[in-house]
C-alpha cells in the first residue's frame, strides 16, 4: 500500500461545514433505515424464514448506532485532510465520492429490503455496498489511516449482512 501523503496542517473546511458534512448525511441514512424498518419488522420480516445465524432483532440497532458513529468520525477525519493540489487532490475527491456513494447504497438497502420486500434486489444493493465500503477504505488509506480503519468493522458487518441477505433469499 502507498504511504500516507502529506496534508495541510489545518483543515481546509470550516469546522461547522466539516461537522455538517460528516454528521448530517450519516444521520439521514440512519433515519431512512429506521423509518423503513419500523412497520415491517413485527409483520413481514417476522414471517420470513431466517437462517440459524440470524441475530436477535435488538442487535441491529445497537450495532448500527456504533457503526454510524464510527462512519461519521471516519468521514469527519477524511474531510479534515483535503490534499492541496494535483493527483493527491483528485484522489481525495475520489475517496470522498466513494464514501458518499457507499452511504447512498446504505440508505437504499432498508427501503429495498423492508419496504419493497425485494429480497433479491436488496442482495444486489448490499453486495454493491460491500464493494464500495472496501473501495472507500482503500482510497481513504492514503489520506487518513484511522479514517480507513474506522470503516473496517462496518465492512465486516456489511459482509455479514450480505451473507444474511443471501440466506434469507434462499430460504424464502
Amino acid at each position: 500500500m502507498p504511504t500516507a501523503l502529506p496534508v495541510p496542517d489545518a483543515p481546509a473546511l470550516s469546522p461547522w461545514l466539516r461537522l455538517a458534512l460528516a454528521i448530517l448525511p450519516v444521520a439521514a441514512t440512519a433515519l431512512i433505515g429506521s423509518a423503513s424498518t419500523q412497520e415491517s419488522i413485527p409483520t413481514w420480516y417476522a414471517g420470513l424464514a431466517k437462517p440459524s445465524f440470524n441475530p436477535p432483532n435488538w442487535v441491529f440497532p445497537v450495532a448500527w448506532t456504533i457503526l454510524y458513529t464510527m462512519i461519521a468520525i471516519s468521514v469527519w477525519r477524511l474531510l479534515g485532510v483535503i490534499a492541496i493540489t494535483g493527483s493527491s487532490r483528485r484522489g481525495w475527491w475520489l475517496a470522498l465520492a466513494a464514501f458518499y456513494v457507499q452511504l447512498a447504497l446504505n440508505a437504499a438497502w432498508s427501503p429495498v429490503f423492508f419496504t419493497a420486500h425485494a429480497i433479491g434486489a436488496a442482495l444486489v444493493v448490499v453486495a454493491a455496498l460491500l464493494v464500495m465500503v472496501l473501495w472507500t477504505i482503500r482510497l481513504s488509506w492514503r489520506y487518513d489511516r484511522l479514517a480507513a480503519w474506522l470503516l473496517v468493522p462496518y465492512a465486516a458487518w456489511v459482509a455479514f449482512a450480505t451473507v444474511l441477505n443471501a440466506a434469507i433469499l434462499r430460504l424464502n
